[in-house]
């Protein structure tokens, strides 16, 4: 007797287990787990990583609650969202990358400020020259790297695999015409805090 309720229970247990769970309330995706490619514990892991960095970004400052939006998908963290200054996107990111787990970080940050036609096309004209020099250097990743230009200051987020390379992407940054300054936040592979297991 004592086998078969043990058997029945555990029966119980792997039907319901099968249904396709909502996962919002756990995770906060809205996605059936059912649906989802990711594991169970990927989903778990970018649900912390997730809860993690958006923490992190509101104790730098409560304004990002409504300003600055998080997701997190197999350890690649992406922002979006509306910030006063380039300083402030290049502080998320740092924080982003600081997270444990993170992969990859892409920064969809938009900074605020009142349009000009004419700064706009020179700052996109800067960043078109630096996005084509570093994808024609073969000894640059350029995947690797994100690039902003705000009032000709070209802001480089990214990794590189090496010093030489990060050397490299910085000179190619200093040789666009028109440049004032280049900020980089980039970070060497081996720096990294935390890497993928």
């Amino acid at each position: 007797m004592k086998n078969k309720l043990i058997i029945f229970f555990l029966a119980i247990f792997i039907l319901t287990g099968c249904t396709g769970v909502s996962s919002k309330g756990l995770f906060g995706t809205g996605v059936s787990v059912a649906l989802d490619p990711r594991t169970l514990g990927t989903q778990i892991d970018d649900s912390i990583m997730q809860k993690t960095i958006s923490t992190k970004i509101l104790s730098e400052n409560k304004k990002y609650l409504l300003t600055v939006k998080t997701k997190v998908l197999d350890g690649r963290i992406f922002i979006t969202g509306k910030v006063d200054n380039p300083e402030e996107k290049l502080l998320i990111t740092k924080l982003a990358w600081e997270t444990k787990g993170a992969r990859s970080v892409r920064n969809d940050i938009k900074i605020k400020e009142e349009f000009n036609f004419t700064q706009s096309a020179k700052d996109v004209l800067i960043t078109s020259q630096l996005r084509t020099a570093i994808i024609i250097n073969k000894n640059i990743k350029a995947t690797n790297y994100q690039i902003d230009t705000y009032k000709k200051k070209i802001y480089i987020y990214g990794i590189a695999l090496t010093s030489e390379e990060k050397d490299l992407v910085i000179s190619e940054a200093k040789e666009i015409p028109d440049v004032e300054d280049v900020i980089a936040s980039v970070m060497l592979v081996e720096d990294l805090r935390i890497q993928r297991e």
